[in-house]
Order: structure tokens, then sequence, then C-alpha cells
């Protein structure tokens, strides 16, 4: 992606930590807009020069953060290249998979504006750690930009695909990009909201399900050129430990998804964003839920909120990681330098590394906790109830006792 040498070769996503070596590949099955679309990051066979893929897979992804961000294509097209063109994922492209008994499952949502590339940071590391993650790509506008295909009925006009990695197995079809939907003036945000949260949920659970399908052994057709094989996941995932993670409006999907499955056994919601959910879910959602938050994102309203779903049966656990903001959790966080990341709310006052390292030991603790792994996650256990230098239990969000 143009820009081989980068502005600051010394910001890149962090490796996983764990065991593992990391590998990825995306998957789409079902060439429509109601197909389903991912990024799968599993552990892997070690190799002597992986492929790492680019962070942002083509210039469409950065025209529809442009969009998102309300600046100029054009201009931010060559900001975004400057800054992330040669920016890498730390995973081995199709690299080999590695059978070791059966990994537990997560299933991740982004965040609003975001896609599935851009958690990497968090999904490289929880595959190190021995599982299969897979970060949905929501087709519901929710998201900066995403794809699809459809079917070209003049053949010999075929347009060249944007990206290398996405070029579809059929000559027929043809790429449709979808960007984000912004509100209409005047128009009431809540129904949007949360008719796209709802969506978002089934297309988390679409994706579980073409993971039970490729765990079975069933023949999984992949729409994009792709040089992995998937019958090597035959019978290689633990469907008995599952769980459901996501950021902001993803926070939103991990609730809705946990009413709607009960297959996901627990959920990890980080700075959650809770106004697309109608509050009528909430006595169904029986399943485990942990908040991770930043300082500076939450406010009265929206904790009030979380608030509701606490339960004298149901674990419900809050921590807030000091010197963060909303951003702390994509990987923006680790691709700006201090000036620019401070001057775009992407960094806060908190060393990244040391924020989101809290965040992956408290999460890998609550996931052996309530999956109930044979592993060693649970040596983070206290971070789960705050305790470190750099946590704090529950919210700083003072709440007034008039509101509770």
């Amino acid at each position: 992606m143009g820009n081989s040498g980068g502005h600051n070769n010394t910001l890149s996503i962090p490796p996983g930590k764990g065991p593992h070596e990391v590998g990825c590949t995306d998957l789409m099955v079902g060439h429509t807009v109601q197909g389903t679309f991912l990024r799968l990051y599993y552990p892997c066979q070690a190799s002597e020069n992986p492929h790492l893929p680019d962070w942002v897979p083509c210039r469409e992804y950065f025209n529809g953060l442009a969009d998102f961000m309300k600046m100029n294509r054009a201009l931010s097209e060559r900001i975004f290249n400057y800054l992330f063109g040669s920016c890498k994922i730390p995973a081995a492209w199709n690299a080999s998979f590695k059978p070791d008994g059966k990994y537990p499952v997560i299933i991740f949502s982004p965040g609003l504006g975001a896609f599935r590339t851009l958690y990497s940071a968090i999904c490289v590391e929880l595959a190190s750690q021995g599982f299969i993650v897979a970060a949905v790509e929501h087709r519901d506008e929710s998201g900066s930009a995403t794809f699809y295909f459809k079917e070209n009925t003049e053949p010999g006009t075929k347009k060249h695909p944007s990206c290398d990695i996405a070029k579809p197995v059929s000559d027929n079809l043809e790429e449709v990009w979808m960007y984000y939907r912004p509100l209409k003036p005047g128009e009431n945000e809540f129904p949007l909201r949360n008719k796209q949260v709802k969506q978002r949920a089934d297309e988390c659970i679409r994706a579980l399900d073409l993971l039970f399908d490729i765990n079975s052994g069933k023949s999984v057709e992949n729409v994009l050129q792709c040089d992995f094989d998937l019958s090597t996941m035959e019978n290689s995932m633990d469907l008995c430990r599952i769980a459901i993670m996501g950021h902001s409006f993803g926070g939103a999907t991990v609730i809705e998804s946990l009413c709607k499955d009960v297959k996901f056994k627990c959920g990890v919601a980080l700075d959650t964003w809770m106004f697309p959910l109608d509050e009528e879910i909430f006595p169904g959602v029986k399943q485990p839920i942990f908040f991770i938050n930043s300082e500076k994102f939450q406010w009265i309203g929206n904790i009030i909120r979380m608030k509701k779903l606490d339960s004298a049966i149901f674990p419900r656990k809050m921590i807030t990681i000091k010197g963060t903001v909303h951003q702390s959790f994509p990987d923006f966080t680790f691709l700006t330098g201090n000036w620019i990341g401070r001057l775009m709310k992407l960094k806060g006052d908190i060393d990244p590394h040391i924020a989101l390292d809290l965040s992956n030991k408290a999460t890998l603790a609550f996931l052996q906790r309530h999956l109930n792994m044979d592993r060693d996650f649970n040596q983070w256990d206290p971070l789960i109830d705050g305790k470190d230098d750099n946590l704090i239990a529950g919210t700083n969000i003072v709440i007034p006792q008039s509101s509770i």
C-alpha cells in the first residue's frame, strides 16, 4: 500500500505474548450483502518468512474512514497512507493451522466506523493464548466501509478488485462497496441504532454458525480466493466454550448477542455504548458480562444503563483503566505518535501497551473463570476486581444517589 518506508518504524501493532504463533485469513461465505464476512485469527505453525498482511486492506477503507470522520477523501487518503500505509498486522497471512486439542472460540464485534482489521492487537493476543477469534465485518452501514459482490451480467467489463487479498473465486463477481450511513437531518437516532445492533447480533450468530460448520467438517465455500485450507480446522474448536467480545457499538452487540443466543457463554464489553440497546432485553441476558471501561469516555447515563444489567444471580463485573480514552482499544492507539495521538484522541495519558495488556489479561482471567478453562489465566484474577495501580474497581463516574 504505497509508502513502504512509513513515517515512523517504531510505531507498530504489538505481537501476541502467548505461546502460539498466530495466523490470519479472511472468510466470506455467500457473496451478497446477506453473506458472512470475517477475519479469522488462529494458532498457526511457525514459518520462516511469514507474510504479514496490510493493516488497512485497501484504499476504499481509507475513503470510508475519511467519510466517517467528515474529512476530504483525497487529502485524508494521503495523510492516512503516510501515517498507516506501511502498517502490518502481526499475524502470518494464510499460515498453516496448528492442531493442538480443541481451542475455545471468540466472536469479536468492532465499534462504530470500524471494520474487521482494526482490533488486531486484541485478536492476535487472544489467538496467541490459544483461542480461535473471528472478527466480524458488519454490513449494517455502521462501519466505515465494507464490500460484498454482485453478479456481473456483462462479461468482459470486469473491474479489477481493489484488494489483492480479496479477489473473488468467480470471474463473474463484481465488488460493491458499502460505506458508513450518517444520520439524516432531523432523523431520530435510536430506531436506526437499534435496528443496526439487532443486525450486528445476527451477523455474529451467523459467524458462529459458520465456525460450527467448519468444525463439523462441512464443506464451506470461501467467496474469496484463498490459500488457507479450512478443512484443517475440522474438530479443532471447543464449541462448549464460546465467548463474544466487542468495543463501543460492538459492546452493545455483545449484550444483544448474549440475549439472542445462549451458545455464547459469556461476554466482554469494552467501553460499551449502551444507547442502541432496548432495555427490555436486559432481563433476558443470563450469561456473565465483564465491562472494561476507559476513564474518559463514560458518562452518568451510560453507566446507569450498564448498572441496569446488574444481577444477584448472574456475574457482572466492571473495571475502568486509568488514563485511557475511547480509542485506547483499537489499533490506532499504537500507530500514532504522542502529538497526533493526543490531538485526535487516539491516545490517553497511559502507555497504550500497559493499558491494553491490563485489558487483555483481565479478559483472559474472566474467560478462564466463565468458560471453565484449565489454564493459568487465573493468575490475573485480581484484575477482574480492579486490583492494580492503573485500574479502578467499577467506574470513575460518580452516580448521583437519586439516579440509582
